[in-house]
């Protein structure tokens, strides 16, 4: 079994500098957009909340995975093409630029979907 980290300042700790890095940015990255976002560690991962899952992340050895659920995915289906994907799930390679700003798209269409949801 994999380590259980109790948060993501541990989660983000356990990376060489460089990935901290990227993870950090990513994490400023989504409490930008929603900064009462609750931060939290879901299937071993670090998680964001807003009326339901917001998004997750983690570090791999060649890439960044980001979970958005399908929806979010599929809202951006054209700008994530060229990324490795899978149902609800994307690579951003490491050796490439981190693409932040479609990160806080994503993070904002996810957060206004929760709402709508939670305010019917």
């Amino acid at each position: 079994m994999g380590t259980v980290y109790k948060n993501i300042d541990a989660y983000i700790a356990n990376f060489p500098h460089n990935v901290q890095v990227v993870l950090q940015a990513i994490r400023t990255t989504i409490k930008g957009v929603v900064p009462n976002a609750e931060e939290t560690i879901s299937y071993g991962m670090p998680a964001f909340k807003y009326y339901g899952v917001l998004v997750y992340f983690a570090a791999y050895k060649n890439h960044i995975g980001f979970y958005a659920t399908p929806s979010g995915h599929e809202a951006f289906a054209k700008e994530l093409a060229n990324y490795k994907q899978g149902k609800g799930s994307v690579q951003f390679p490491l050796e490439t630029p981190i693409p932040y700003d479609l990160i806080a798209r994503i993070v904002k269409f996810r957060a206004e979907e929760n709402l709508t949801k939670k305010e019917k």
